[in-house]
């Protein structure tokens, strides 16, 4: 719980205001920076500050121990320094400091999460649909489309009818931060969209959604995030199906052929192209398989 009445409390007050209305983050965004930062505000109130500009290396170093103490995991660490360092910096950038002592504090190491994707055996299994139902059509259209072109979720639910440009072949979606790009999205996904829009129409839509419900309003992220998982099963994939492993799996197929890692970047809306680089260790796993598969003399470690 928040203690708004920390003298504290203010100044992180307007900075999730910044974060809201300046740099147009998520609500979700937005609610995990207050989870971190009310954490520490009860923190710092504890070890005696009332002001930021009281806060020193030592104590940051204090707060990230007593978090480690307290059970927090790593990566959960590097979440909490993380939206301490930016809070921080944004009081720089106003004046209220002169420095971030949360800069000369490291995050700590942990091992990388590597997505899981689908090969492209896998891909075409789940999506050899038998699409006698409209619904089942729908499904296959958005299946086709978030593999088609590695939409996110938020992505492919906020999709318009005005977005989509069938003859080009291409869909505009707006990502985080409030960015637009334009996007191919390839032959079979057109050809699949055009079948389900020809349909959309009888369930009487009730705005310009592309993809909709069985009442006709927009379908919700639940409900697709449910729909791709019920597919996983029907089609006997091995793995859970859901969204995000859909656009793993275009993002890592797209590198495995291309090798245009700035590519990747642009067509997945990612800021930065670190965030982007996590698909090079996939990439090199899929090569380290094929040669430990294929070289007479892989057999690395049997010396």
């Amino acid at each position: 719980m928040t203690d708004t009445r920390s003298p504290l409390w203010p100044q992180v007050d307007a900075f999730l205001q910044y974060l809201r209305v300046e740099r147009q983050l998520s609500a979700k965004t937005r609610e995990s920076y207050l989870r971190q930062l009310a954490t520490l505000i009860a923190m710092a109130s504890e070890m005696g500050l009332t002001e930021w500009r009281q806060l020193e290396v030592s104590q940051v170093r204090a707060l990230a121990t007593r978090s480690k103490r307290q059970g927090l995991q790593p990566a959960s660490l590097a979440l909490r320094l993380s939206a301490l360092r930016s809070f921080l910096d944004w009081l720089v950038s106003i004046g209220q400091l002169g420095a971030n002592p949360a800069r000369g504090v490291p995050a700590p190491r942990h091992g990388r999460h590597l997505p899981k994707n689908m090969d492209v055996d896998e891909v075409d299994h789940l999506l050899d649909i038998d699409t006698h139902d409209p619904l089942a059509l729908r499904d296959r259209a958005m299946l086709e489309v978030m593999y088609g072109a590695g939409l996110r979720l938020a992505e492919l639910v906020g999709l318009n009818c005005a977005d989509v440009d069938l003859s080009g072949g291409e869909v505009r979606v707006v990502g985080k931060g409030n960015k637009e790009r334009k996007l191919p999205i390839g032959a079979t996904a057109v050809a699949w969209l055009r079948r389900w829009l020809a349909l959309r129409d009888q369930y009487t839509p009730q705005n310009d959604a592309v993809f909709i419900a069985q009442r006709g309003g927009r379908i919700s992220a639940r409900n697709v995030q449910k729909r791709f998982a019920e597919w996983g099963v029907k089609q006997g994939v091995n793995s859970h199906i859901h969204p995000h492993k859909l656009r793993h799996s275009f993002a890592t197929h797209m590198l495995e052929s291309s090798g245009n890692l700035r590519a990747v970047q642009e067509l997945l809306g990612h800021a930065n192209l670190s965030t982007t680089q996590i698909y090079t260790h996939l990439d090199f796993q899929h090569l380290a398989s094929v040669y430990d598969a294929a070289h007479p003399r892989a057999k690395r470690g049997k010396i």
